[in-house]
């Protein structure tokens, strides 16, 4: 019998002059790494990972750093959206220090949003800086957090409020380590995919419609160009405004009422992308309002984040409680509150001081 023909592997670069690297997106890529990392000075290499992804994909990175002859420790932290924090980050740091870690020596992050984001904070202040790959095994880092070069820790008070813009060497998207992703975590990362349709692009949105039953069977090829899409579109626009200062905010499009839902739920009671559905449609019935986005828009999205199986109906914290936790949001300038809202599907626009 013909064995399944994989998807090819696609590469996509994130365009910012001397600090540009690469997104490199395929399936089975992990024990022929190798040829995908960049060059380390040292011939060294640092994982930092949690004990559920070690059980599934340690072992694979492991065999294809050893093929490349690149020598390498691993660093274990605890799972859950609840470490990420400073207990952890100093952990880490402590690990670096007690392994001699030196500013040539790459750090590998293997796993989800938490250990990239944490991960990429250590490698941003470590010896003020050393090379970061980022190796995403979840649909929701894969699509978003891994590229960008965001990286941070979460403070009760406010999530991702603590952390530096630092960009990695490459990016290595191995579609394979989804088949080991939890249903619940799998549909979070769609939450992000119909994000970038949303707020840029109504062919992408259109294609997502037609497309829900392949993508929740996880089929390979129509996944591929899922990631391919949601990373082409973020790395236009982090090439263009790296630091958030203009476009970059459109990815916050259901994140300030998403954020607001973690804290005030409790870090890990939402996972982000569930939280961010929710917070798209608040942002959209907003948009309907404030924008004069069309209600059959309004009504699209929310149908397919149904479809998805996201939840759309966000939690009862309180018009207070929400009103206090957004005040915190990173986006907050001038005292005042800037929401990402729609004009139209794939027409976004940062709008200061709703009404």
């Amino acid at each position: 019998m013909t064995p399944p023909q994989k998807a090819p592997t696609r590469t996509l670069v994130v365009a910012l002059a001397e600090r540009s690297y690469p997104v490199h997106i395929g399936a089975e890529l992990l024990t022929g790494i190798g040829h995908l990392l960049p060059n380390t000075r040292s011939g060294r290499a640092i994982i930092v990972t949690n004990q559920v992804v070690a059980a599934h994909h340690l072992d694979r990175l492991q065999e294809g750093l050893e093929r490349a002859d690149i020598h390498h420790d691993v660093i274990v932290v605890p799972d859950g959206e609840v470490h990420k924090d400073w207990a952890t980050l100093y952990d880490i740091h402590t690990r670096l220090l007690e392994l001699k870690a030196e500013r040539s020596t790459m750090l590998i992050a293997l796993g989800g949003g938490v250990i990239g984001d944490l991960a990429g904070f250590a490698a941003a202040t470590h010896q003020r800086g050393m090379p970061l790959v980022q190796i995403p095994t979840t649909l929701l880092a894969q699509v978003d957090s891994s590229v960008g070069g965001k990286t941070g820790v979460n403070h009760p008070l406010g999530k991702n409020m603590i952390g530096a813009f630092y960009q990695p060497s490459a990016v290595i998207i191995d579609s394979a380590t989804l088949s080991t992703l939890p249903d619940r975590e799998y549909a979070s990362g769609l939450a992000e995919v119909v994000k970038y349709g949303a707020i840029r692009s109504p062919e992408l949105f259109a294609w997502l419609e037609s497309n829900v039953l392949p993508l929740l069977s996880r089929d390979e090829a129509t996944l591929a160009q899922a990631i391919h899409e949601s990373c082409r579109i973020k790395a236009e626009i982090v090439a263009a405004d790296e630091r958030e200062t203009g476009e970059r905010a459109l990815l916050n499009f259901g994140h300030t009422f998403g954020h607001a839902i973690e804290v005030g739920a409790g870090y890990g009671a939402w996972l982000h992308g569930e939280a961010v559905a929710a917070g798209m449609v608040l942002a959209a019935e907003l948009s309907v309002r404030v924008t004069g986005m069309p209600a059959a828009d309004n009504r699209r999205l929310k149908q397919l984040l149904s479809r998805f199986g996201l939840p759309v109906r966000p939690p009862s914290l309180g018009d207070d409680r929400y009103l206090e936790l957004m005040a915190r949001d990173k986006k907050v300038e001038g005292g005042k509150l800037r929401l990402v809202l729609l004009k139209a599907i794939g027409q976004a626009v940062v709008v200061r001081d709703v009404p």
